[in-house]
């Protein structure tokens, strides 16, 4: 590697250590202890919505500082009482895990490690057979947690997935999700933030880390084997995405992506994206941005192709910097209003993100854009968008912006949807697993 693409690297990965939960997240002020009961559990001191509260489920708050689970991402409920929880464990580091915790309002949950030395997990799904598939750096493996001994039951169903052991790669985390007809369709984040070099120069007449190769950005297409099991070999089913970790598949089949969009200095923009994701079509990076806009460093050559259907335009505009890492569709009980809806943790730490919000869907579970619409930032006004497609956002969580002596500027990761219709988060940077439910002691 020449020295200027080693020190890109390098600069790139100090940048993501930079905004990584990994970096820093033991000094952030604790959430203050738990006053009253939400539904419960105890009450978080977190601004929620008329008519929704949030518990503690674990973690560390100023009244008890114990923090078994370093980083926790995405949940899993096994039973009404059993849940698995995904611990990215440190940059750079194999103390990932995957943890079981039996939880019930009332009493102090139990959290046993299920799974340890494990290197940046994160995604968790059940799969058709009944085991717990989960997204590792560099692979997809499967598990039985209900095992006398659950690691000797580990077998890899994806492998040699791209990683960031050489430092080059500043997107590695394996997320994933099952197609309608059972194919694995797997992210692939972009290696950079722009596809420049040391100088901001393009790498190419067109980015190979979005076109060609085993790293390119893109999403992945596994097909099932007839054998339980899925084809080594893949075909890209969609490129030009920087980071699919937000990544789901509605009942009618639509499959859903939250795009975490460049690291421009600009405060405002770009815009983060849902994007639809539909077979052999590009989404952009990196020579585009927002709906039409061509990024800087690819100016001179992709303006036309930002413009013209080569260019697959965003489902929703969501607020610059924000970070979706989960969405879901809500199918519960407990919250009628937000049946059908989708839900997004937004887990960026500047004042745009911090919060869970819903989005009204039509009948294929896309959001539904509506004119006018505008984003809440922490600290200020809230902002028009002043672009289509986007529409207003229900906050679930206005008040989770950091509040010296009650709580850190909230970080969700994971989001599930339990038996009860409660909606589960964590936040990695805090420790915790929080449940929202509706008002109620």
């Amino acid at each position: 590697m020449h020295d200027a693409m080693k020190s890109l690297a390098a600069a790139a990965l100090l940048a993501l250590a930079m905004v990584h939960p990994a970096a820093g997240a033991e000094r952030r002020e604790p959430y203050a202890a738990p006053s009253g009961t939400c539904d419960g559990w105890p009450r978080l001191p977190i601004g929620m919505a008329k008519g929704f509260c949030a518990g503690l489920v674990a973690g560390p708050t100023a009244a008890d500082k114990a923090r078994p689970m370093l980083f926790p991402r995405e949940l899993l409920q096994l039973d009404d009482e059993t849940w698995l929880v995904s611990d990215l464990g440190g940059w750079g580091t194999a103390r990932g895990a995957v943890w079981t915790l039996r939880a019930k309002a009332g009493t102090p949950a139990k959290l046993s490690k299920l799974l340890s030395g494990l290197n940046l997990p994160h995604a968790l799904a059940l799969g058709a057979d009944g085991k717990v598939y989960v997204g590792e750096m560099s692979r997809i493996f499967r598990f039985d947690p209900r095992a006398a001994d659950p690691s000797a039951s580990i077998e890899t169903v994806v492998a040699n997935l791209p990683d960031n052991r050489l430092h080059e790669n500043r997107h590695p985390l394996s997320a994933f999700a099952f197609a309608q007809d059972g194919a694995l369709l797997v992210n692939i984040g972009a290696p950079s933030d722009q596809c420049l070099d040391a100088h901001g120069q393009r790498l190419g007449e067109l980015c190979p880390q979005s076109e060609s190769g085993e790293r390119a950005a893109s999403i992945r297409r596994y097909a099932p084997d007839g054998h339980g099991g899925w084809s080594r070999d893949y075909t890209i089913y969609a490129r030009g995405l920087r980071n699919s970790v937000a990544l789901a598949v509605h009942r009618s089949g639509t499959v859903l992506q939250g795009e975490n969009s460049y690291d421009f200095d600009d405060r405002w923009h770009p815009f983060d994206e849902v994007n639809r994701i539909e077979a052999g079509k590009h989404y952009g990076w990196p020579y585009c941005y927002d709906v039409r806009s061509a990024t800087p460093g690819w100016k001179a050559t992709s303006t036309i192709r930002c413009a013209c259907s080569a260019h697959t335009p965003p489902a929703l505009l969501l607020p610059p910097h924000s970070a979706p890492l989960s969405l879901l569709w809500y199918d519960g009980a407990m919250f009628p209003s937000l049946r059908g809806q989708l839900l997004l943790s937004l887990h960026g730490f500047r004042a745009t993100g911090g919060r869970i919000v819903a989005y009204a869907t039509d009948a294929d579970g896309v959001p539904v854009a509506a004119r006018g619409a505008r984003y809440p930032v922490y600290g200020a006004p809230s902002r028009a968008y002043d672009a289509m497609p986007s529409a207003d956002a229900f906050v679930l969580t206005p008040g989770w912006d950091r509040l010296a002596g009650k709580r850190p500027q909230g970080s969700p990761v994971g989001l599930a949807v339990a038996r009860d219709g409660a909606i589960w988060t964590s936040d990695d940077r805090a420790g915790i697993v929080i449940r929202i439910a509706a008002d109620r002691p």
